[in-house]
């Protein structure tokens, strides 16, 4: 049974790093000592054994699921379930029976944090997840740009409408760097992630910079110790903690 501090990584659209966000953010919260599960909940976009380049299976025990571990992080995903990048052909009472079965068929053992790596938008997912789920609290990534902030803000207005409290607003692809420069280009735009902030009454929790992968890497999108962005999710990782512990602390006075 899933337990520990549930945490939701979502998105009102694809395309802005939330499964990247999500894995990183669970294995720098795995660096700071903390028991961590990863839960790719994105069934149709299932990209976290390919970003964590896993290819070895769950096993089973007595009827229940073992997860895979990799970094020290426990991590269930439907990639897992399916035979090579076959595409998922389900209707929407199939997805709430995945999401019930991660929750109570696998073997999580004691955690301090589940990470979930939530579908982009509002759709059968979410809606599960705040039926099976109704703990979780919810990080809304989202890119500076308008569009992306503008979407976004309807996955943290579901949040907020089902009493899910918002950790915070991660703003990724922030800006770039390039190498041997220190001035910041603003691809994206500026100011989107304070704006969506500001409407969900939040706060932005990160900036994170655009950052080339490494080369030859197994898991590109994987950042290790010596990367600007591995700073920036340990920093991440330890704002999570704090304003999980707080908001534990202000839910208990209540």
């Amino acid at each position: 049974m899933l337990n520990g501090e549930i945490i939701a990584v979502t998105s009102g659209k694809g395309g802005v790093g939330k499964s990247t966000v999500s894995v990183n953010l669970a294995l720098s919260l795995a660096r700071l000592g903390k028991n961590v599960a990863l839960i790719d909940l994105d069934i149709y976009g299932f990209s976290v054994p390919k970003i964590l380049n896993l290819t070895s299976k769950p096993k089973t025990m007595n009827g229940k699921i073992i997860p895979v571990e990799s970094h020290g992080v426990k991590v269930m995903s439907m990639g897992f379930l399916v035979k090579g990048n076959d595409p998922i052909v389900w209707r929407g009472p199939m997805l709430g029976k995945i999401v019930e079965n991660f929750v109570k068929d696998v073997l999580w053992g004691e955690l301090d944090y589940a990470i979930l790596d939530l579908p982009p938008g509002t759709g059968d997912v979410a809606l599960d997840l705040h039926h099976f789920i109704p703990q979780s609290k919810e990080i809304i990534v989202t890119t500076p740009h308008p569009t992306a902030t503008h979407v976004a803000e309807r996955a943290g207005t579901m949040a907020l409408k089902t009493k899910h409290d918002i950790l915070g607003v991660i703003e990724n692809m922030s800006y770039f760097i390039p190498p041997a420069s220190e001035e910041k280009f603003f691809l994206f735009g500026k100011g989107g992630g304070d704006q969506l902030a500001t409407d969900l009454h939040t706060e932005v929790i990160a900036r994170l910079p655009i950052e080339p992968p490494r080369e030859g890497s197994a898991t590109p999108s994987v950042f290790e110790q010596g990367s600007e962005l591995y700073n920036h999710y340990m920093k991440l990782a330890e704002k999570v903690d704090q304003l999980s512990k707080q908001q534990n602390l202000a839910d208990a006075k209540l």
